[in-house]
């Protein structure tokens, strides 16, 4: 079977967690050759499929994907179809535990070079400090009280979103700027089985919410869509947490991302672009960095989208913001007697800005939002590449190469 290993020692077999799995399809359309599956329930690896070659592991949001079982009888699909979490790993018979050492080692190794990679592979900044990940999980939660809950647009509008405040206790749950939590909803879905994880990113600093807190927040949009019928589809997760009231608690699983990481190189240039609810790292980056005051000379640079002032969130907080903190382009779409103005568009009028400090290699980009921005960053980053003479997608590997270009939408 092509990228197993067999043998007494049986084979090697890439597994995925469904308990933190948030079926995001990365996986599935990430892989090379085809190895990902997926039905209602679960996504899978095929056996005779999986090459090891490690695509799949670094983009994954949740670390999901980055599971490796020696096992003597294999795991079908129908099994893993029907799993809601990990089984236990096989124990082996004695003699073979020096070869199911060498596997182990084996797997850490292209682990290791899939973060190193060489033309696309997602990696850290170098300066950023160590992330825990999967600390908690589903079968053990860290239970976190809720302390705030904010609405952080107009109520006259149709965008509802929240500041919500998890507040852990005693517990401890270390987060680094760019990290994200799990939340399960309670209850079951229409197939008897609990709900399943919702990732949202972290929108404090390492800190807390309030420096020296053991607390984060998080930025959550209402899901409320209308359907052909007349109803109106309401987000499961979503509205749990929108609903939320003070002192009540949730399950938190996690903390997640290994990747988008913040750098903690004070000296460093952050772009950054977003739209609506993507914002929500980047309120951590700006926390983090007003938080340090004028500890080095770099600066934040956002570009922030939205329909209109009053449904961008934190739009009032932001203005707030020092300007030799976060330099600012709030860019709208529908203000009335105005042209419509997208995140790219604001990015052209500031080519020459852009493209001199795209030429430091201090500078770092984080592009976060719905799916379609990246089209619209991508081709801004090509004509600011043409107005600064230098080819963007060049610049753009060697930056990814160098932890300093980092992409999350959904």
């Amino acid at each position: 079977m092509d990228g197993s290993t067999g043998g007494s020692a049986g084979l090697k077999q890439h597994l995925i967690d469904p308990e933190i799995c948030i079926r995001c399809n990365t996986c599935e359309a990430t892989c090379p050759v085809d190895a990902i599956t997926h039905d209602d329930n679960n996504y899978v690896v095929r056996l005779e499929g999986c090459n090891f070659c490690m695509d799949c592991v670094a983009p994954c949001p949740t670390g999901a994907i980055d599971n490796w079982f020696q096992v003597i009888q294999p795991f079908s699909l129908e099994e893993q179809f029907s799993w809601d979490e990990l089984p236990p790993k096989p124990e082996l018979p004695e003699a073979e535990t020096a070869s199911v050492d060498a596997l182990d080692d084996e797997a850490a190794a292209l682990l290791e070079d899939a973060h190193k990679g060489a033309g696309g592979k997602v990696r850290a900044p170098a300066s950023a400090s160590k992330p825990r990940v999967n600390l908690f999980n589903r079968g053990n939660p860290a239970i976190a009280k809720v302390t705030g809950n904010i609405r952080v647009t107009r109520a006259d509008t149709g965008s509802d979103v929240h500041h919500i405040i998890l507040d852990f206790g005693a517990v401890a749950f270390p987060v680094l700027e760019g990290q994200s939590i799990g939340v399960i909803p309670p209850g079951v879905d229409a197939n008897g089985k609990p709900h399943a994880m919702r990732l949202y990113s972290i929108c404090s600093a390492r800190d807390g919410e309030r420096p020296n807190t053991n607390n984060l927040a998080l930025t959550v949009k209402r899901v409320l869509e209308p359907q052909h019928d007349g109803t109106v589809l309401r987000g499961i997760a979503s509205n749990y947490m929108c609903d939320l009231a003070m002192g009540d608690t949730v399950q938190v699983i996690g903390p997640f991302g290994s990747t988008f990481l913040m750098p903690d190189d004070p000296d460093a240039d952050i772009i950054m672009i977003c739209t609506g609810t993507g914002a929500a790292p980047f309120r951590g980056f700006t926390e983090r960095r007003r938080r340090l005051a004028s500890a080095g000379r770099g600066r934040l640079h956002l570009f922030f989208g939205a329909r209109t002032p009053a449904e961008l969130p934190y739009f009032g907080p932001l203005k707030k913001v020092p300007e030799s903190v976060l330099a600012q382009d709030l860019c709208f779409s529908r203000l009335p007697d105005a042209p419509k103005e997208y995140v790219q568009h604001r990015m052209g009028t500031r080519a020459e800005a852009l493209a001199e400090l795209l030429r430091k290699p201090t500078t770092h980009i984080y592009v976060c939002g719905l799916r379609g921005l990246e089209a619209g960053v991508e081709e801004a980053f090509a004509n600011i590449g043409t107005v600064g003479g230098f080819d963007w997608p060049a610049l753009r590997a060697t930056m990814r190469e160098a932890g300093r270009y980092h992409v999350e939408t959904y």
